[in-house]
C-alpha cells in the first residue's frame, strides 16, 4: 500500500494520500488545500481518486475538496452531523483571514461502522465525536493503521472549544472506539508527528 502524508495548507493539515499498488486507485483523506501539490503525488504514483474523505468540516481538512472533486470526479464522504459546520466555511474562512473556498458537495455520509474499498483493503469509519460532532477517524486494519484526523494527536487530543466541540464526548470517543485497537497501531493525526495507539496509552495527559 502506497502512502504519503502530504501537510497542506496555512494550518499544515497532515492530508493522507493511500494507493493501491495493483489497481492503482487512490483514497484522498483531508485534502485541506495545496491541491495541486496532492494532485503531484498522485501523477508521480500513477494514481486516479476513487473516494474522498473528510475527517471532520474544519476549513483546515475539507477547504480544497471540491477542487479535488472537481479534478477528479471522485465522491465526498463526509459524516453528516458536520453539515451545519460546512455550511458556515464563510465564518470559517472569516477566522483565518483567508477566502471563502468552494464547499464541496457531500456525496456519501461517512457512518459509524461504513467502509470505503481500497482495492482488497477496507478502510472503516470510526465516528469520534468531540472535536466537531461529525469527527470520524479511518481503521485500516490490513494497514495496523488508523487515520484519526483532530480527534487524537501524540501526547495530545483536539480541542473543543469551536462550535460543536465536547470535550466529555471526545474523552469517550478516545477510549471507546480507539485505545481499544491494539496498542501497535501507528496513528496519523490532522497535524503534527505519527505516533502509536499504545503510545499513547502510556503517555499521554490527557488520557489518564
Amino acid at each position: 500500500m502506497i502512502h504519503e502524508i502530504l501537510p497542506v495548507g496555512m494550518l499544515q493539515c497532515n492530508c493522507s494520500i493511500f494507493g493501491d499498488e495493483a489497481t492503482r486507485d487512490a483514497v484522498v483523506i483531508d485534502p485541506g488545500d495545496d491541491i495541486d501539490a496532492i494532485q503531484a503525488v498522485l501523477d508521480r504514483h500513477g494514481l486516479r481518486v476513487t473516494a474522498i474523505i473528510i475527517t471532520h468540516a474544519h476549513i483546515d481538512h475539507v477547504g480544497g475538496a471540491a477542487k479535488l472533486k472537481k479534478l477528479t470526479g471522485a465522491p465526498v464522504h463526509m459524516n453528516a452531523a458536520d453539515g451545519a459546520l460546512l455550511a458556515l466555511m464563510d465564518v470559517q474562512a472569516g477566522w483565518l483571514g483567508v477566502a471563502t473556498p468552494d464547499v464541496a458537495a457531500v456525496d456519501v455520509n461517512a457512518r459509524d461502522g461504513a467502509t470505503v474499498k481500497l482495492g482488497e483493503t477496507s478502510m472503516e469509519i470510526l465516528h469520534t465525536p468531540g472535536h466537531t460532532q461529525g469527527s470520524v477517524c479511518v481503521w485500516i486494519p490490513a494497514e495496523g493503521a488508523l487515520v484519526a484526523g483532530d480527534t487524537l494527536f501524540r501526547e495530545s487530543i483536539g480541542r473543543t472549544d469551536l462550535p460543536g466541540g465536547d470535550s466529555r464526548a471526545i474523552i469517550r470517543s478516545i477510549h471507546e472506539k480507539l485505545l481499544v485497537l491494539p496498542e501497535e497501531v501507528r496513528v496519523f493525526p490532522g497535524h503534527g508527528p505519527s505516533t502509536t495507539i499504545g503510545r499513547e496509552k502510556a503517555l499521554n495527559p490527557f488520557l489518564r
